[in-house]
């Protein structure tokens, strides 16, 4: 199906009207968003490579012509025009996969008005998801201190097949090691994982027949899920009964619990699996589980393996969307490129103008230490001191020392030039293994769970005094027109 019309419809009349007037000027947008996610200290920036792709291929086949036509809101010739439509524009991002900050350009569009217009939607619906489910993930593998794998198992509560795609392609990048969805596995070549369902047990007339039944078939996955009937009763000592088998076979054996008391559960079964020889029996679990529900089983120490989760990590859970949004900075005119702004009377919402750069700052250990937004201009060179501006208060600043820092690494790499890709598509592993790193590299007080520190994200001499210069001109430009 064709994806050129998942864009909202005013994005569609905006282009026409460009068109037809013949006002299609360069322009540079900005994607970036403007809180952290779940009130944590960073987020994870995901689905670039998706987008990429998405933008590269974007065209109007003749079914969403005829559709555009029979709205009766179109002229023929800009019909005409998306007949033969696709990108021309240049796109720098951060690198997926990279902790990132509000406040700073993750994607930097540099092409037409009607190009900027119509990727807008497409933009912001697949980064802000994404990134979204992706910090999720990394927060809920953090909570696990390392004790045991998550498998993403949320099929069946995400928004829909796209939503569900999409949200097992994040989790991946943010932390989760299989997804149950096997289109997913396919698409994207996550590993996929499962257990069994309570009615496969309950169409056996015993919990041990259906466990053995289901060994015999699965030798190597034989994870037996014990809270169908009593937990620490039938449940337990049936999946006892068939470990015991398949140990002399020289199959280990694993459990699941999808209900109860976690931690009383987990303790009480691990205990029973090891007094019966069962020492290499792994515990999964499930049920509803959240960053704070595995900090807390982990804190009380409860023997789990593997955590199943679904609804909380597929759908953001407390947290339906990430505040991305998609700005103006520059339009080239007559006289050149016009840095521009959004002037607002929240000054956390007035945006930052012109062609910028992100640069981040590292100390010996590579250990990320603050980022600094400057014009693309700018000369930010290692071994020199700068000051680094507040981006939402005129008062705040401090100085980054040389002796402060060890490297200085620009964010924003070119990834479409000209419509077309500039490098090779990374996998999805190789996305992972690389945010899994970096985040390792983030000092652990921005990692908290609970009040995080904040990372300093900040505006360059330069750019803010291009900032505050704008501001002056808006509002003088404001009251002229009072005045008159």
């Amino acid at each position: 199906m064709s994806k050129a019309l998942l864009t909202d419809f005013y994005e569609l009349t905006m282009m026409q009207g460009y068109y037809l007037e013949r006002h299609n000027s360069q322009v540079i947008f900005d994607m970036f968003y403007r809180t952290n996610p779940f009130s944590g200290g960073y987020a994870i920036f995901a689905g670039l490579e998706d987008l990429l792709n998405k933008i590269v291929d974007l065209s109007f086949d003749e079914s969403d012509i005829k559709y555009l036509e029979s709205l009766k809101k179109f002229d023929m010739r800009f019909l005409d025009y998306l007949r033969s439509y696709k990108f021309e524009g240049d796109i720098y991002a951060v690198e997926e996969g990279t902790p990132v900050f509000p406040g700073e350009p993750l994607i930097r569009i540099e092409t037409n008005l009607i190009d900027a217009q119509l990727i807008e939607s497409l933009l912001l619906n697949t980064v802000n998801f994404q990134t979204l489910i992706a910090t999720k993930a990394s927060r809920m593998k953090i909570a696990t201190k390392g004790n045991g794998q998550i498998m993403e198992f949320g099929l069946r509560r995400a928004q829909g097949e796209d939503g569900a795609l999409s949200a097992s392609r994040a989790s991946f990048i943010g932390g989760a090691k299989s997804t149950s969805n096997t289109l997913a596995g396919k698409v994207f070549n996550i590993p996929v994982s499962g257990t069994m369902a309570h009615s496969w047990i309950m169409s056996y007339e015993s919990e041990v027949e259906a466990f053995r039944k289901f060994a015999e078939i699965y030798p190597d996955n034989s994870i037996f899920l014990i809270d169908t009937y009593d937990t620490l009763g039938s449940g337990i000592d049936a999946a006892i009964i068939v470990g015991k088998e398949m140990k002399r076979k020289g199959r280990p054996i694993g459990v699941r619990i999808d209900s109860g008391d976690l931690s009383y559960l987990t303790k009480a079964i691990r205990k029973k699996l090891d007094e019966n020889g069962l020492e290499d029996a792994k515990i999964c679990v499930s049920n509803d589980l959240t960053e704070e529900v595995i900090l807390t089983l982990v804190n009380d120490q409860a023997p789990i393996d593997s955590w199943g989760i679904g609804t909380n990590l597929v759908t953001g859970g407390n947290q339906a969307a990430l505040n991305g949004v998609y700005k103006l900075a520059a339009i080239e005119t007559e006289d050149g490129l016009r840095p521009c702004m959004k002037v607002s009377n929240s000054f956390e919402k007035t945006t930052n103008p012109g062609r910028k750069q992100v640069y981040r700052f590292f100390d010996s250990q590579h250990s990320p230490l603050g980022d600094l937004i400057a014009l693309e201009s700018e000369e930010i060179r290692e071994g020199e001191d700068y000051v680094f501006y507040h981006p939402f208060s005129r008062e705040d600043q401090f100085l980054m020392r040389k002796e402060d820092y060890s490297t200085i690494e620009p964010l924003l790499v070119k990834k479409i030039d000209k419509g077309k890709r500039t490098e090779k598509e990374r996998s999805l592993t190789e996305i992972q293994s690389f945010s899994e790193r970096y985040l390792g590299e983030l000092h652990r007080s921005y990692k908290r769970q609970i009040n995080p520190h904040i990372y300093k994200v900040s505006l360059s001499e330069r750019l803010r005094e291009l900032k505050t210069e704008l501001i002056f001109e808006t509002r003088e430009k404001e009251d002229k027109m009072k005045r008159h």
